[in-house]
C-alpha cells in the first residue's frame, strides 16, 4: 500500500493531522509484516520505506513505536528498528494462548450476539468463501482476520478482547503464512463454515471446541516450515 502525501491537494493537507497519517503508515507496515513483504528479522530502512510510503521520517517513526507495542517489530538501540522473529516456543505457547482465548469468546459470543451481528458475520463468510475461490490470499485472510475480530466483540468481554488483541497481533504474519499449503487452506475454510452454522445455532460448546482446536493445525504448519526454512538456510553452502 502506498500513501502519498503529494495525492492530496494542498487545501486538504492541513486538515490531515499527523496522527491520521501515522497511523496510515502504520497499516501499511502491519499489512507488509502480516503478508510476509517484510519478513522475520528484516531490518526496517527508514530510508527506503520513506521513498516507498511517500512520507517523512516522522510518521513513520511514530508507526515503529505503535508497531513495537503491538509486538510486531523491535526497535533496537543505535540499530533501527527490524522485524521481530519468534522461536519455536514463543510460536507453540502463542498459539496455545490464542486457541483458548478465540475458544472462550466462541462460548461467550454465542450467548451474547445479536442478529444483526451472526448477519453481518454470515455475509463476511460469503465474501471470504469468494476470495478463496479467486485464490486471493490477502483479501481472503483480511476478511478472516475480521470475523474472528466480531466473535471475539460479540463475546462482550473487554478484557478478553484487550489481551486476544495483544496476542493476535504477535502471530498474525504465521497465521496469513499457514495459508500457503493449499491443503491447510481448504481445511480452514470448512472449519470456518462449522463455525459459522454453530454460531447461527448459538451452540457455544461447539463453536469453542472449533475454535480452539482451529489454533493447533495452523502452529504445526508454521512450525515445520519454520523448521524447513532453518534446515534450508543450514544446508545453504557458505560462498
Amino acid at each position: 500500500m502506498k500513501i502519498n502525501e503529494l495525492d492530496f491537494p494542498d487545501q486538504t493537507l492541513s486538515s490531515i493531522d499527523r496522527k491520521g497519517l501515522s497511523a496510515m503508515v502504520t497499516d501499511s507496515l502491519r499489512s507488509m509484516i502480516v503478508e510476509g513483504v517484510l519478513g522475520p528479522g528484516t531490518r526496517l530502512n527508514e530510508r527506503v520505506l520513506c521513498e516507498q510510503l511517500h512520507v517523512s521520517r516522522t510518521p513513520l517513526r511514530e508507526a515503529f513505536k505503535t508497531l513495537a507495542v503491538e509486538g510486531l517489530i523491535e526497535i533496537l538501540p543505535n540499530r533501527g528498528a527490524v522485524v521481530v522473529q519468534l522461536s519455536e516456543t514463543d510460536i507453540e505457547q502463542a498459539f496455545e494462548l490464542m486457541g483458548a482465548l478465540e475458544g472462550l469468546a466462541g462460548q461467550l459470543a454465542c450467548k451474547r450476539i445479536t442478529d444483526d451481528e451472526v448477519a453481518e458475520i454470515r455475509a463476511l463468510h460469503f465474501e471470504m468463501l469468494a476470495a478463496h475461490s479467486r485464490r486471493d490470499l490477502p483479501t481472503y485472510y483480511r476478511i478472516n482476520h475480521a470475523i474472528h475480530d466480531r466473535i471475539n466483540a460479540a463475546a462482550r468481554n473487554a478484557m478478553l478482547t484487550s489481551t486476544y488483541l495483544q496476542v493476535n497481533s504477535r502471530i498474525q504474519s504465521m497465521r496469513f503464512r499457514s495459508n500457503f499449503d493449499t491443503r491447510n487452506w481448504n481445511e480452514a475454510v470448512e472449519e470456518h463454515s462449522a463455525m459459522l452454522k454453530a454460531l447461527e445455532k448459538r451452540d457455544g460448546a461447539s463453536l469453542g471446541t472449533l475454535l480452539q482446536q482451529h489454533l493447533p493445525k495452523k502452529c504445526a504448519s508454521v512450525i515445520a516450515n519454520l523448521r524447513a526454512t532453518v534446515g534450508d538456510q543450514a544446508s545453504t553452502p557458505t560462498l
